[in-house]
């Protein structure tokens, strides 16, 4: 073993437990004090002693078959050490950081192999692994990620692994920052635990904060919040709060994150409890901001609940999705999703222009969406729905909103690597009053590109929305171009569209018909 720190001494005592014996170097001589207690052979490596005479001194001349690196330094040492030591044919394992300037000599002549431990083993940064829980056989793969930890619980549970002479300090969980300033500061330590007070109570899952008051008439939206990610917070929510939304509970599943957010925008409560809050009756609207797998169910159990239900895209992943979507809305409630480009000020000026024209129309939605990797959570079809379902549902839904008739074709033509990280697409949509539309949807393209741009041709015209930030026109008369300081993609706008309708009546902000109608066709198209 090189380094005797917290992970080397475990190393240690797992490698006795496997009836190995055990040398360790260290320069630290309590470290290998401690060490010689857990019954490693330990040298200190400041004694003046030769390590790799030392070594071989305990190996009868051999050499150790193996050296695990635990050390942390950006000096190459332990690296040549360990190839010092080594017999013909050894093995060292890196677990933790060193320089890695190797001497080819020392590698060669004994050919010695070196590898890279990647933390917990086989599974790990596997999102199929860790996140949908598919296993690796145990036949081909005996030491994975979990059985891992098993071994491990299992040496504790044994006292084959021993913890209590590691631990140097222990602090109540309210003296966190004690305990960090314990690392960055003189005093030797070893292993420091923070723990809990033990008790019986169960877990808070609600918070109380300090937000006013306010009486509310029934009719006006009091809105509790679903989800307190970055968009959530970032974007959704400070929109919201802008338009004069009163705030009753924010939720997630877990962490501090509602509470930080739900202070800053003035929340009644923050909590982990999202069924007692689709429960509360005081409440009468919900935003639900979650990860696109999750969207279906919660608009269900909202809708359900007799909520006002904001959904940011997409509205769900499957056909079954809608169905039940659909069949739990019978129209006393609400049901908006977040297509924002809608209420943007600048596409208003352009539908206005199209009210005057006659003819079919055809658009060309393009839009330079960047490069994500293909092991985002979005790509995922099960988490995320792919882009398609989970970001080219705006301009779909925006062609469908100009046309102003029915989809009665939609063609998905996809770029040829679509197998490995299908978002590089194009979309053919055909209108029932004869108009026609074109979406590119491309992750291939440069930055320096404006990242979206809708082309409207009709009546011997054309219209054209730059980025959200300049409307041309070309064959209109006294048309002059519009341009806006800062793009406005109608967030605002969106979120006091969805507060009004609640507290007004009336018709929907999106017709609920067209929600469907969107998502069905997008549906069917990713599954052709």
């Amino acid at each position: 073993m090189s380094g005797l720190g917290l992970i080397g001494l475990l190393t240690a005592q797992l490698l006795q437990a496997q009836g190995c014996r055990v040398l360790g170097l260290d320069p630290d001589s309590s470290k290998c004090d401690l060490a010689e207690g857990l019954g490693v052979k330990a040298l200190n490596l400041r004694s003046g002693t030769d390590p790799v005479a030392w070594c071989l001194e305990h190996t009868d001349g051999i050499g150790v078959d193996g050296v695990l690196i635990t050390a942390a330094t950006s000096s190459s040492e332990p690296m040549h050490l360990a190839a010092q030591s080594c017999r013909q044919r050894g093995r060292i394992v890196l677990v933790g950081v060193t320089g890695l300037e190797l001497r080819r000599d020392l590698f060669y002549k004994k050919e010695l192999s070196f590898q890279v431990s990647c933390s917990y083993g086989p599974g790990r940064y596997d999102p199929a692994y860790e996140q949908q829980g598919h296993d690796y056989p145990i036949g081909f793969v005996r030491w994975t990620e979990q059985r891992n930890f098993q071994a491990v619980l299992h040496a504790l549970a044994t006292g084959a692994l021993r913890t209590e002479q590691l631990i140097s300090h222990r602090f109540p969980i309210e003296q966190a920052s004690d305990a960090y300033q314990l690392l960055s500061s003189p005093e030797p330590s070893r292993g420091i635990l923070l723990h809990y007070t033990e008790t019986a109570n169960p877990k808070q899952r609600v918070v109380d904060l300090p937000a006013a008051s306010e009486s509310l008439a029934p009719s006006q939206p009091l809105l509790s919040v679903i989800g307190a990610g970055n968009y959530s917070s970032r974007m959704l929510i400070p929109a919201f709060a802008k338009v004069g939304a009163h705030f009753h509970t924010l939720a997630a599943s877990s962490g501090i994150g509602p509470v930080q957010v739900g202070r800053k925008f003035g929340f009644r409560h923050a909590s982990t409890d999202i069924p007692a809050l689709l429960a509360d009756s005081r409440t009468n609207s919900v935003v639900i901001v979650t990860r696109h797998d999750s969207h279906a169910a919660l608009v269900q159990q909202a809708l359900d609940a007799g909520k006002h239900v904001f959904v940011e895209k997409p509205l769900c992943l499957t056909i079954e999705e809608l169905a039940a979507i659909e069949a739990a809305h019978t129209g006393h409630s609400l049901l908006m999703v977040g297509f924002n480009r809608r209420f943007s000020p600048l596409l208003l000026d352009l539908q206005q222009q199209l009210s005057r024209l006659q003819g079919p129309k055809a658009f060309v939605y393009t839009c330079n969406s960047g490069a994500i990797p293909a092991d985002h959570w979005i790509q995922n079809p099960a988490a995320g729905g792919g882009r398609l379902l989970g970001e080219a549902c705006h301009f779909v839904d925006l062609l469908r909103h100009l046309a102003g008739s029915p989809i009665q074709e939609l063609q998905l033509i996809n770029a040829a690597d679509c197998k490995l990280c299908p978002d590089t697409f194009s979309l053919q949509l055909r209108f029932g009053d004869g108009s026609i539309g074109t979406v590119h949807y491309f992750a291939n393209g440069s930055k320096a590109f404006p990242k979206e741009r809708l082309d409207v041709f009709c009546d011997g015209k054309v219209l054209q929305l730059d980025n959200f930030r300049k409307l041309k026109a070309w064959g209109i008369p006294g048309f002059r171009t519009r341009r806006l300081v800062s793009q406005d993609k109608g967030q605002e706008a969106c979120c006091a569209a969805f507060l009004k309708a609640i507290e007004i009546g009336g018709s929907p902000p999106i017709p609920t018909g067209e929600l469907f109608e969107v998502q069905r066709w997008l549906l069917q198209a990713v599954n052709q």
